[in-house]
């Protein structure tokens, strides 16, 4: 399965290889032995990045999962300030995406999207401590169920130049759930209460849709 925010690049890319595979057809022979390797490969790469594979969520009896929502590598678990929409501390866990990865995001809680920002900015390298502050990037605050706020954000890279989403303030999340796409490497922030029980560790890999972060605190449970 691919994912159809990838179809505009992937009908531009096969596109132009096509027309410059028709081009390179009347130039001399040897040059085909080295230009249409290189279209095929270019071809076969637009492909993967945007592969869509179906993820299945881990049973969660008691609703407290925070599901990854990216595929790729844990690179930071630190305590936080946060002051835009849970306005409080919290432990922020952040996840590289490398070109490889899968690109598509999905939900990591349940609960009502409270909060929605979009901010442009610049592309520093999505593993620097700024990229969270300074790249372009959306950031999304749900409220679950038990009342614990979090607040998610997709950040752009050096690479990536364009972040989709579809979701609005109001809509009702399901952990898990497609909801956007980062292109060509990037990073997502996760962003959780202080009491909350993290259950990766920095370098860890991630599958977004089914790996765990962390178990947010039962209702009825103080928040710090």
């Amino acid at each position: 399965m691919l994912a159809k925010e990838g179809f505009p690049t992937i009908i531009v890319v096969f596109v132009f290889s096509f027309v410059v595979g028709y081009a390179v057809s009347f130039a001399p022979g040897w040059l085909g032995w080295i230009i249409y390797p290189l279209l095929l490969a270019l071809c076969g790469l637009i492909l993967y990045f945007f592969r869509d594979p179906d993820r299945f969520p881990p049973e969660d009896p008691d609703n407290n999962f925070v599901i990854s929502p990216a595929d790729g590598k844990v690179v930071l678990i630190q305590p936080v300030d946060e002051p835009e929409y849970m306005k409080s501390k919290a432990i922020q866990i952040s996840i590289f995406l490398s070109p490889l990865n899968v690109h598509v995001n999905r939900n990591p809680v349940s609960g009502a999207l409270e909060y929605l920002r979009y901010y442009p900015g610049k592309y520093l390298m999505a593993w620097e401590d700024h990229a969270s502050e300074q790249n372009e990037r959306a950031h999304f605050g749900v409220k679950h169920s038990n009342g614990t706020k979090i607040l998610f954000k997709q950040i752009t890279g050096f690479l990536a130049r364009r972040i989709v989403y579809h979701l609005k303030e109001g809509d009702r999340l399901n952990a898990g759930d497609r909801f956007g796409i980062m292109k060509f490497g990037s990073r997502m922030d996760v962003l959780l209460p202080e009491n909350t029980e993290i259950l990766v560790k920095k370098g860890d890999i991630t599958v977004a849709g089914e790996s765990i972060l962390a178990k947010l605190p039962k209702a009825g449970e103080d928040s710090i």
